[in-house]
């Protein structure tokens, strides 16, 4: 039997980590935790003004989501976190060394046409160059997944609890 992932749905603003992540949570049986949630306010004012978060923001906001997810070690979870850069994802591995990544991707259009037709989220289509600029993918050595995020949110599910499904089990 396969110990309860905690899994960390990343990618760029847009692409659908809200919406996913308490999908697959529901489909692995898990809580979930929005990674927007654990921003302080700082950042959001910042992100609200168009002015990307440099390191040094980002850093708390890691934290608090690494310590959640330490929490949730051995009994699985979701929370997203756009979790860009290998250094970002190798600080949330340090508090949660078990944690699995789900990197959503897609193209650039559809992703920008996503983020116009959201209503009320602080983030704005400006900083979506930002994103993909600071977008490091997973390296071969980080244990996760990429899965495409085209297709209706269900479909996008799917293919994400099959990739987690592809994966060895490491806790063995």
């Amino acid at each position: 039997m396969r110990t309860p992932q905690v899994v960390v749905v990343m990618g760029v603003a847009g692409t659908g980590k809200t919406t996913i992540g308490p999908l697959l949570a529901a489909r692995l049986g898990v809580p979930y935790a929005e990674g927007d949630d654990f921003h302080p306010q700082a950042n959001i004012d910042k992100m609200s003004a168009g002015i990307p978060l440099e390191d040094d923001d980002r850093w708390p906001w890691l934290d608090a989501i690494g310590h959640w997810a330490h929490g949730r070690a051995g009994l699985g979870g979701v929370v997203s976190s756009s979790a860009l850069k290998r250094a970002y994802r190798d600080r949330l591995r340090a508090a949660a060394p078990g944690v699995v990544f789900v990197h959503l991707t897609g193209d650039r259009k559809l992703i920008e046409d996503r983020m116009t037709q959201r209503q009320g989220h602080f983030m704005p289509t400006a900083l979506l160059d930002s994103q993909f600029a600071t977008l490091q993918p997973l390296e071969p050595d980080e244990t996760g997944v990429a899965v495409d995020v085209t297709g209706s949110p269900e479909e996008i599910t799917e293919r994400a609890v099959k990739a987690l499904e592809a994966l060895p089990d490491t806790t063995a």
